[in-house]
């Protein structure tokens, strides 16, 4: 059976969610291999191991990491070219595209991004058939890579992880960037303040406020916290000031693909739909019966969010206690 390759996503060895997503997906195309770049692996083996990867490929030189993205792709087309892998899975992140896109291009293979499903092709060729959200996330195609090393890109929440035991044998790389790659190098990088909710682009349930909330989120908060959601905002509230930029849903913020999005005092403009469409459930709050926001939803409340809110959160509290 052919190895998949899988791009690890941690911090310090803490394995995010969208690489147990990723071994999930890689089973079904053949036998999981992750790939680990940095430190912490030790306590990293143990769920990688816990979600089914059969071998990891790990280099722990500090200079893969210290300039930016093109030594991780250096990395994966060594790898590409040394075990010939089914395909190779990264997560559809800012970081995770452009690394796919570089090791298409050293690969000179097929690349698919956003990917929302990934399966086995079943025509027995043994390639790799995918469920692609394209254009801002107004249609939904079949792709399917048609040269080289299918590189896919996979979107968080597309699969629910399943554990499966695996070896996670470890293999120590002897892997140096090339001069070229060295080309722009990290100087400083700080943690994100904690806020004790999930990360926006891996959550399953994310709360978002928009302009109606007129600088106000903190009925957005509560409820979100009664989910344990994240949250997240429109442009139009980043624009003001009003939450962080960090947490902007839409085309030129996270996309983000929750089993559930509640969308609070949000009109529903292409760019913010272009980021939270492929939510399983859409759930919106808006006292304009009229908003774009409607015609995408599977459930809608009219009526304004400084009301429903406080209903809802006391509800969910009152159903938990």
């Amino acid at each position: 059976m052919a190895e998949v390759l899988v791009l690890v996503d941690h911090v310090d060895g803490k394995v995010r969610k969208t690489t147990s997503e990723l071994l999930t997906i890689a089973r079904r195309l053949g036998e999981p291999s992750a790939v680990f770049v940095g430190s912490g692996f030790d306590a990293a083996k143990e769920t990688l191991a816990r979600f089914g990867a059969e071998k990891v490929y790990r280099v722990e030189s500090p200079e893969v990491l210290e300039h930016l993205v093109v030594p991780q792709a250096e990395l994966l087309a060594q790898l590409v070219a040394d075990k010939a892998p089914a395909a190779v899975l990264v997560p559809s992140s800012p970081e995770g595209k452009e690394i796919a896109a570089r090791l298409a291009v050293k690969t000179e293979s097929g690349l698919i991004t956003d990917a929302v499903d990934v399966q086995a092709a079943g025509d027995g060729s043994g390639g790799v058939a995918t469920t692609q959200s394209v254009f801002a996330g107004s249609y939904t195609v079949s792709a399917t890579v048609t040269k080289g090393t299918p590189i896919v890109a996979v979107k968080p929440n597309s699969a629910t992880p399943e554990e499966l035991a695996g070896a996670a044998a470890d293999e120590v790389l002897d892997f140096t960037p090339s001069d070229a790659a060295k080309g722009a190098r990290i100087t400083e990088s700080k943690p994100k303040q904690a806020t004790g909710r999930p990360e926006l682009t891996e959550a399953a349930i994310v709360v978002s406020g928009g302009r109606g909330t007129a600088g106000d989120f903190s009925k957005v908060e509560d409820f979100a916290d009664s989910l344990g959601a994240a949250v997240g905002a429109s442009r139009a509230a980043v624009d003001a000031g009003w939450y962080p930029h960090t947490s902007q849903v839409g085309q030129t913020g996270k996309q983000v693909s929750p089993q559930l999005y509640v969308a609070c005092g949000i009109s529903g403009a292409i760019q913010h739909r272009a980021g939270m469409q492929t939510s399983k459930t859409i759930v919106a709050v808006n006292k304009d019966n009229e908003a774009p926001i409607f015609e995408l939803v599977d459930f809608g409340v009219v009526g304004d969010l400084f009301a429903v809110l406080p209903q809802a959160t006391d509800a969910i509290k009152a159903a938990k206690d």
